[in-house]
């Protein structure tokens, strides 16, 4: 596969090799204990919700634990939401590092409060909508401060962090449900652990944090432009008069001050939401929504929330059986995230990745309806036969295309596509869509378990089938382009031919300035 950190960049726009240093993907890991804020919340609640001692601390029974279940999740998906919509203004105002150690500060409380609920629901449902704040708002700027912050062909792989670390914590919270099962007593501590664990990532990200840049082009924004030399100097690992960092510093100036002059410079919100929805951007919010719904129309989080009782309907019983199940799942889906960002996103692009992606997990998806019809398995009836075995490594192979496509995608094409000038308000909408979606999805599957049954992944395979072929029309490739030349991709148009004409021409115009600027170079000779 060759090495992870290879380059692969325009040959006609070369960046400096110092700006692929240790600092980028420091800035890039320091912002994703965001993400693993959220990808341990996704993993462990579901698991942690069927053990005996959870359900015994709240009085729980059969007739009560799928609506405290959707109710317990829906409120995290509430406070995501509402996250959202609170950390607009402080991203926008106060910064995008700021507003990332306030999320964190927020979930802290709300962690503090869950691990401290026995018996109390409302404290439960009172820290579980303290931690959606806290995720839901730092979701929507960590893709935004490390698009503003990486250089251009790494760019992909900067923002793929974010979805790594939320496989890493998804994974460390698959098994720590694992592992309280089989090893400690049924009492109140054997879910509390899970809940408390929750502070780790949120206190890393508060101290991380702390010594982070503020993002050079959010400094432009604002007019700082001392300030955003000397962030851009130190995360390029350069100094301050190189070249590369003030030809880098002058794009960013130039898109900020034609935006002004065309009045899309900073403005009241009332006047970005206007432009938000104009002509040439309203298709690409439309985009970029449409890209949220279809990535939690995709299944996943039906399979993360509640996959103890999606292993069980398909014959692997018991809730240690559940775990260990759920464990392996999170184990493939934190393997094949790592190396696609590592070695495939900023290579193999955008767009393959969701049409193959989607093409895999349409089959798996049918074959887990289709096995599960066939079986009755929904109906207790299912064994651990040939067919429940392929069910199981259907479910896995799922997992691995759903990684290396809807997984990250989706996240990093929203951060990529919108001007500088409104780009944390479309993040906002896109970002609130996310939320929306993924509350109706989760609320929604304890019930369509219930009462569809095998509809379940019929329903999720008919979603992604769709959501493959809006892909192929509609979604250009935007790899390796520089954040300020995005916009000319799509020239008014979200036609993914139209695009991929426009960045044809695009790159054909920078390499005929390249050579225009090479025949007027002045040639110097040595006496």
């Amino acid at each position: 596969m060759g090495n992870p950190f290879r380059i692969r960049e325009d040959p006609n726009n070369p960046v400096s090799h110092e700006a692929y240093g240790w600092r980028i993907y420091a800035v890039s890991a320091a912002a994703a204990w965001a993400s693993a804020m959220f990808g341990y919340d996704s993993a462990f609640i579901g698991g942690t919700l069927s053990l005996a001692s959870f359900k015994a601390s709240f009085g729980l029974n059969a007739n009560t634990v799928t609506q405290l279940s959707s109710n317990i999740v829906g409120t995290f998906q509430a406070g995501c939401f509402f996250g959202s919509l609170f950390a607009f203004p402080i991203s926008e105002k106060l910064g995008r590092r700021i507003n990332l150690i306030t999320c964190g500060l927020v979930f802290m409380i709300g962690a503090a409060i869950q691990t401290a609920s026995a018996g109390s629901l409302g404290m439960m449902y009172g820290g579980r909508a303290l931690t959606g704040l806290g995720v839901g708002g730092s979701a929507m700027v960590v893709p935004i401060y490390i698009a503003e912050s990486a250089p251009a062909p790494i760019r992909g792989r900067c923002i793929g962090v974010f979805e790594v670390a939320l496989q890493l914590a998804s994974l460390i919270g698959f098994w720590i449900n694992y592992g309280i099962n089989a090893n400690l007593p049924s009492t109140p501590a054997q879910w509390q652990i899970p809940f408390a664990v929750q502070l780790i990532p949120a206190g890393l990200l508060v101290l991380s944090m702390l010594w982070a840049i503020e993002t050079p082009r959010w400094l432009v924004k604002k007019g700082k432009y001392e300030k955003a030399l000397k962030n851009l100097a130190w995360v390029r690992n350069l100094p301050e008069n190189h070249p590369y960092v003030q030809k880098e510093l002058a794009e960013m100036r130039l898109q900020v001050e034609t935006e002004s002059s065309t009045g899309r410079g900073e403005r009241s919100w009332k006047s970005q939401w206007s432009e938000l929805w104009s002509k040439g951007i309203r298709g690409r919010v439309i985009l970029a929504v449409a890209m949220k719904f279809m990535q939690n129309f995709a299944g996943v989080n039906a399979l993360n929330y509640y996959s103890p009782s999606i292993f069980k309907s398909i014959g692997f019983t018991g809730t240690s059986t559940g775990l260990l199940a759920t464990g392996v799942y999170g184990i493939i889906k934190t393997i094949f995230t790592l190396v696609f960002i590592m070695w495939l996103v900023d290579a193999w692009g955008r767009r393959p990745a969701l049409l193959t992606g989607g093409s895999i997990s349409f089959f798996c998806m049918f074959y887990l309806g289709s096995y599960s019809y066939v079986s009755h398995s929904f109906d207790g009836l299912a064994s651990k036969d040939a067919g429940a075995y392929v069910a199981i490594i259907a479910i896995y192979i799922y997992a691995a295309s759903y990684s290396f496509s809807w997984n990250a995608m989706p996240w990093i094409f929203a951060a990529e596509i919108f001007p500088t000038n409104i780009r944390g308000l479309a993040m906002l909408v896109t970002v609130s869509a996310q939320w929306i979606s993924q509350f109706i999805v989760i609320y929604a599957v304890p019930y369509m378990i219930d009462s569809i049954k095998y509809g379940v992944f019929y329903f999720f395979g008919s979603c992604i089938f769709i959501s493959t072929i809006i892909v192929y029309c509609f979604i250009p490739e935007t790899k390796g382009f520089p954040l300020e030349s995005i916009e000319l991709i799509f020239n008014g148009s979200i036609w993914a031919p139209a695009a991929r004409r426009n960045a044809e021409r695009l790159l054909e115009e920078q390499q005929a300035n390249e050579r225009l600027d090479d025949l007027n170079k002045p040639v110097f000779t040595r006496d």
